[in-house]
């Protein structure tokens, strides 16, 4: 093993986050190579900076026309250089800053500094590299997104345990999701990822689910079990009912016990409507950890960022920074957020309308981009395909009973048409069967 890696472990020694690392995770280490010999560099080297490799003239990048003109906000800087491994400081600070704001509840905590990723897939995928691996289980919902099981199963070799996230009732499962804990807590450790609002389903907890949720994690760590949560928090914020948690349940994760270690992957993605830009940021934090055990953890994360793509899209997190410190960007989120809402009542309207169809049966949902149905007694796919072929509209199949409706991206005019068709064409299918 790399001395660096080494040192690391030992950095981390007796805490959750070494318990729970994979071997890749104990393999792990950011190289004193070319980054960061780099960064000494910019530093120190006030004559000539000779480590890395970009082309200068001037003292600026050389950048094309065509470049520069199409982002005309953007220094040669922050439209082409290379950005930190670990991502651009003031992105990372001014991200803390906004989790810290949105979550009161961590006033006064200790978390990591958050670290830019490609994007939340990536984010999940490095967290899979530290912490699964072979034999480990992880606990997702049922339904789940479906590249959990890509990146978990079929990359890490990880064991991925569906737990039905919602029965008959209104809200969720937790009977079902504290068995499942139970369960898994035998192995000596818990890892489980937690996606609110959740795709497909389009639910978030309400304040006494996440209290319950909450507790059971608590308990679970006080009976000695070791417990890695991830916090999927992609479409964090967009809640339609005002019974919803308003916080991540990272905000209390993050100190619940010294035997959790949180992870929070969020960004401004969905958040802030920039789907493109293909940027997120990966936080911990640990009531049994303290800066120094963060930022060895967060070198490790360096070292997966660093064996994979080297280091995050420069000018995506100075737009970011941008769209942040811009005066206009709260009331136009306000605005867009209002759409979606706007379209969820809709939905939410037509849905209760047909609550007795013999066919759909609306998983609960009240927040984010989407709802989903389980299907009784009529394939997924075949009713896709379906309206799909005869009537033009997109949906998307996933497993053997649910199909997904994305309501975010269907004009409010038209979803009284894609539901109406979506029922009646399910009907008919029925009575074929």
């Amino acid at each position: 093993m790399n001395t660096l890696a080494t040192e690391l472990n030992s950095q981390l020694e007796g805490t959750v986050a070494q318990r729970l690392l994979s071997g890749l995770g104990k393999r792990l280490y950011f190289p004193k190579g070319i980054i960061a010999q780099s960064g000494e560099a910019k530093k120190y080297a006030h004559k000539a900076n000779a480590t890395i490799g970009m082309a200068y003239d001037g003292g600026r990048p050389l950048i094309l026309s065509a470049i520069a003109e199409g982002m005309p906000t953007l220094s040669t800087v922050e439209a082409v250089t290379y950005a930190p491994t670990a991502g651009v400081e003031t992105a990372r600070q001014a991200w803390k800053d906004a989790i810290l704001k949105k979550n009161p509840s961590l006033e006064g905590s200790r978390i990591s500094l958050p670290v830019v990723v490609p994007g939340l897939t990536a984010g999940i995928s490095y967290i899979a590299d530290l912490f699964l691996e072979e034999g480990n289980e992880i606990l997702v919902s049922d339904p789940c997104w479906d590249n959990y099981s890509l990146i978990f199963a079929d990359r890490r070799g990880a064991t991925v345990t569906e737990v039905p996230f919602f029965g008959t009732g209104a809200g969720l499962n937790l009977e079902g999701i504290k068995q499942a804990v139970k369960k898994a807590a035998k192995s000596g450790s818990l890892r489980l990822i937690l996606n609110f609002p959740n795709n497909p389903s389009g639910y978030s907890p309400t304040k006494a689910e996440a209290e319950s949720l909450i507790n059971m994690i608590k308990e679970t760590a006080e009976a000695g079990t070791d417990c890695l949560i991830i916090t999927d928090d992609a479409y964090f914020g967009l809640d339609y009912e005002p019974d919803i948690y308003p916080e991540s349940l990272f905000s209390r994760l993050a100190t619940l016990h010294e035997r959790v270690l949180a992870v929070k992957i969020d960004g401004p993605t969905k958040e802030d409507y920039v789907w493109g830009l293909r940027m997120g940021f990966v936080t911990f934090g640990s009531a049994g950890m303290n800066e120094n055990h963060y930022e060895a953890l967060i070198k490790k994360l360096m070292g997966t960022i660093r064996s994979s793509v080297s280091c995050s899209n420069t000018p995506a997190q100075y737009l970011m920074l941008k769209t942040m410190n811009d005066s206009r960007s709260e009331s136009e989120k306000a605005r867009f957020r209002e759409i979606l809402h706007k379209r969820y009542e809709i939905v939410k309207t037509l849905v209760a309308n047909n609550k007795q169809h013999p066919v759909l049966q609306a998983l609960p949902f009240n927040s984010g981009y989407f709802m989903s149905f389980r299907c009784n007694g009529v394939s997924p796919e075949t009713l896709r395909q379906a309206l799909l072929k005869d009537y033009g509209i997109g949906t998307i199949a996933l497993g053997s009973q649910y199909l997904r409706i994305a309501f975010s991206s269907v004009e409010a005019e038209h979803i009284p048409f894609v539901y109406e068709t979506l029922y009646r064409v399910a009907s008919e299918l029925a009575q074929k069967n």
